[in-house]
Formats: C-alpha cells, structure tokens, sequence
C-alpha cells in the first residue's frame, strides 16, 4: 500500500472519529460553560473533575486531533475516557448500550500507536 493512501486513510479516520466524538462533547461542553457541574462520578474524583476530564476527551481533545495537532499526546484522552465509559460506567449494560465507547475506544487508541499521518498541522 502506497504511503499516500495511509496517510488518507488516518485523516479519514481522524477527521471522522473525531467528528463523531464532537457529538457527544458538546453538551458537555455547554454544561462546563454554563458552570453546571452536575455529572457522574464514575472513578471517584468528584462530578466537576470528572465532567471537565470528559469535555477535554469528548470536545476538545477531538478538536486537536482533526487538526493533527500532538495527535498521538492527544488521543490519550478520548481513549481513557472512552475506556472509562465502557468498563466503569456502563458496567452492566448490556453491549449494545456501550458499543459506541467500545468502538471510539479502540478508533482513538490505534490513532495512538499510528499518529496523525501526513496531513497534520503537527509533526509527530
């Protein structure tokens, strides 16, 4: 495989993860504007942390990485997030409920050990 179609293929998939993880972000985002702090606290470190830990993986973080910026620093966050989702909380759903971490988790996770590609506005 080409190294041009690699690099397509990783913007393709960054650029459309992280679209995707915008969706659930936002909200959270607003809420952190709004100074609404109610949330979950799903490892113990209170609902203010844990909902700014969830915006910086869910809205900021993917704004980072549709940019290519840091990319691999960056996927750290909506993977932990997303792990933290899938395996603390929505222990107990049943898969389908949890599906959408399973996947996002692993999406951002591979972005980690592959980075940004060439088209990035940061070199790895």
């Amino acid at each position: 495989m080409k190294k041009t179609s690699i690099d397509l293929g990783l913007f393709i998939m960054r650029v459309g993860f992280s679209v995707g993880m915008l969706t659930h972000g936002y909200g959270k985002f607003l809420k952190v504007i709004q100074g609404n702090f109610e949330f979950g606290d799903p490892i113990g470190i209170g609902p203010t942390f844990s909902l700014i830990l969830a915006t910086i993986g869910e809205f900021l973080a993917p704004i980072l990485i549709i940019l290519g910026w840091k990319t691999r620093l960056v996927t750290l966050f909506p993977t932990l997030t997303m792990l933290v989702a899938f395996v603390i909380a929505h222990d107990g759903d049943p898969f389908s409920n949890k599906e959408k971490a399973f996947v996002y988790f692993f999406a951002f996770l591979t972005l980690f050990f592959t980075g940004s590609g060439k088209y990035a506005i940061g070199k790895e």
